[in-house]
């Protein structure tokens, strides 16, 4: 927007005309998807989009996702300015005013697990569940009840993810001008508990695991931290971290899952386009992958159940598995010497399956 139309769209804003600030996002995209395309419509109406996603009346707002408007009109999943429209969206109100509102799936899926992630209890649809952390205001599901998560991830945290990061610094900070605060992505935050290790030498590991669980184990990891490598190792926790350390010697220390967990849901929102709802989505996606390592095959990865089933690579998330996963999870963190701002390095160990994975990257603003 020019100095003069952000002028003037912010009066309209100041004097409560959404439906003309609606209007205008709409024309503006349609316009910009006619003569640059998808991609850079949603780049050039994302501000305005901002604006009216933050301020606007809940049910004025989520018109920004519908297809009433014509072609090209609607933001998509992927539409952003400091962080995804349907982020900031979910930030402002709670599910009980949007989920009556809301029309595309794709779109609830992503509002209703970031409300999830800011401490709302979505998996039950009778009575609306009160938090006190969102005043008086209902925030459960009620007859507005979300529809099941289509890969069986839980609508409510569990006690591990919750237990570990508090729930102000679990989805980025909106700004009513645009923009956005969240906190800096850093596994480990500094050397607070952690000690010289010398790693084994990779030599010393069982060998390297192969199979179908073991691709869609590293595929759902890559998908969570696209910026970082990923591996995989038959052994303990450090002999995964010796496979991408980049000394023998490291400053590190094991730390408990849910302390590590929040770096993990943050690691696929350093990019504006994702949120982090979509880091929680691929992690519970990761764990289940490798939870079902246990009792797999150790020759090809497949277990017997699911040979048998003819259901191998098609599994959803098993709630149970991924909690008893998480129990028995050691975890491995490290400091490398020129960490960027952005840094994790951590290796996730299941002392059940006898299989470590390590994720180590780092990226600077």
């Amino acid at each position: 927007m020019t100095t003069h139309e952000d002028g003037r769209l912010r009066a309209l804003a100041e004097d409560g005309r959404w439906p003309e600030l609606l209007a205008s996002y709409r024309q503006g995209r349609a316009a910009a998807v006619v003569e640059a395309g998808e991609e850079a419509a949603a780049v050039l109406t994302a501000p305005l989009g901002h604006l009216i996603a933050y301020a606007a009346p809940p049910e004025l707002a989520v018109r920004l996702f519908d297809g009433d408007g014509g072609a090209g009109t609607a933001a998509g999943v992927a539409d952003h300015d400091a962080g995804p429209l349907w982020e900031v969206l979910a930030t402002r109100h709670s599910w009980s005013r949007l989920a009556p509102l809301l029309g595309p799936a794709p779109v609830r899926r992503l509002v209703a697990h970031t409300r999830a992630l800011l401490g709302e209890d979505l998996s039950h649809g009778s009575e609306p569940y009160r938090s006190e952390s969102h005043g008086s205001e209902p925030c459960g599901s009620g007859p507005y009840g979300p529809e099941p998560d289509p890969e069986g991830v839980p609508l409510r945290l569990e006690p591990w993810e919750a237990s570990g990061w508090d729930e102000a610094a679990r989805v980025r900070e909106y700004l009513p001008g645009g923009g956005a605060r969240s906190a800096l992505l850093t596994l480990p935050a500094s050397r607070e508990g952690l000690g010289e290790v010398e790693l084994p030498p990779a030599a010393e590991s069982a060998g390297r695991p192969d199979g179908p669980r073991v691709a869609r184990a590293l595929a759902g990891l890559g998908a969570l931290v696209p910026w970082a490598a990923t591996a995989c190792v038959r052994g303990p926790a450090p002999a995964a971290a010796a496979l991408l350390a980049r000394d023998r010697r490291v400053v590190g220390g094991y730390l408990p899952f849910p302390l590590a967990y929040p770096a993990l849901v943050r690691a696929a929102a350093v990019g504006r386009e994702q949120g982090c709802a979509h880091g929680r989505l691929a992690l519970w996606r990761a764990l289940a992958a490798m939870a079902a390592m246990d009792g797999a095959d150790r020759t090809d990865g497949v277990g017997t159940r699911e040979r048998a089933a003819g259901t191998a690579g098609t599994r959803g998330v098993d709630r149970a598995e991924v909690n008893a996963l998480v129990v028995r999870m050691r975890c491995f963190t490290w400091q490398e010497p020129s960490a960027g701002l952005h840094h994790l390095h951590v290796a996730l160990e299941d002392p059940a399956s006898g299989v470590a994975w390590v994720v180590s990257g780092s990226q600077e603003l």
